[in-house]
């Protein structure tokens, strides 16, 4: 069984996103464990891009911080490598295709697999250009976790049929950031994708109260929160974990409500 699946065992799925070294790899651990010790199911580590088209200025700028930080993928995995000794929780890489080509593909993968990473999220990669990194995930046991979007529509079904690991659900059109109210139809496109997929399905992109979370948590799985992360680290700093605990226990406990 994917060691994705075992997130969603118990209950609704809190996963919060972190982009790794924002503001530096010390402080990304210590929110780590904040998260893992206040009901993180599943945590979504961000390896900074350049350009990461998907995001907002929130998630923009705690990119750029860090890359300009000096931060590298190899570091990153080194970094990975060392919280699996002390944390089993699944984690998954969310960057861009670019990073895992410059990288090599099947490099790339295979020490994500070494490393403990359990899937791979790549918001710019096409679902007809999948086949670029599927063979390798699957030779190497690395779960390339599918996204479907409002703008999917009769894709979704398609989309959902093959996704693995869990279905990244957009709840809105345009990027990641804080939204004071999500109005897509997320009951339409969940009708769809129960009846092609029965592996679980988490949203993302505009989450950030505790009440948006339990009303997401109605139609999913999951809930992903990133941005609102994103913000209180930061707000606070090194000091950010001792308020990102509190918060993803509000959220947890909202989507288990």
């Amino acid at each position: 069984m994917s060691n994705i699946k075992k997130a969603f065992e118990n209950g609704k799925a809190f996963i919060p996103f972190v982009t790794c070294s924002y503001p530096d790899l010390d402080t990304t651990a210590e929110v780590i464990r904040s998260a893992v010790q206040n009901g993180a199911d599943l945590i979504e580590l961000g390896i900074p891009f350049s350009d990461p088209t998907a995001e907002g200025p929130v998630i923009q700028e705690a990119n750029l911080r860090a890359l300009s930080g000096g931060i590298t993928t190899d570091e990153i995995f080194s970094f990975v490598r060392k919280m699996r000794c002390e944390t089993k929780i699944p984690m998954v890489f969310m960057t861009y295709a670019n990073v895992v080509f410059s990288y090599g593909a099947e490099k790339f993968i295979s020490a994500c697999s070494e490393i403990g990473i359990d899937g791979l999220i790549l918001p710019d990669l096409p679902y007809e250009e999948k086949n670029e990194f599927l063979p390798f995930c699957r030779k190497y046991g690395v779960d390339l976790i599918s996204m479907v979007a409002p703008t999917s529509e009769n894709r979704i079904a398609m989309i959902a049929k093959e996704a693995e690991g869990f279905l990244y659900v957009v709840s809105s059109l345009g990027v990641t950031g804080v939204r004071s109210e999500i109005k897509t139809d997320l009951a339409g496109i969940m009708e769809v994708v129960r009846k092609n997929t029965d592996i679980p399905c988490a949203i993302g992109f505009g989450i950030s109260t505790p009440e948006q979370a339990k009303k997401m948590s109605e139609f999913a799985d999951g809930v992903i929160v990133g941005s609102a992360i994103i913000k209180l680290i930061g707000k606070y700093g090194k000091d950010s974990p001792e308020y990102i605990g509190p918060y993803i226990k509000s959220m947890k406990d909202a989507v288990r409500s």
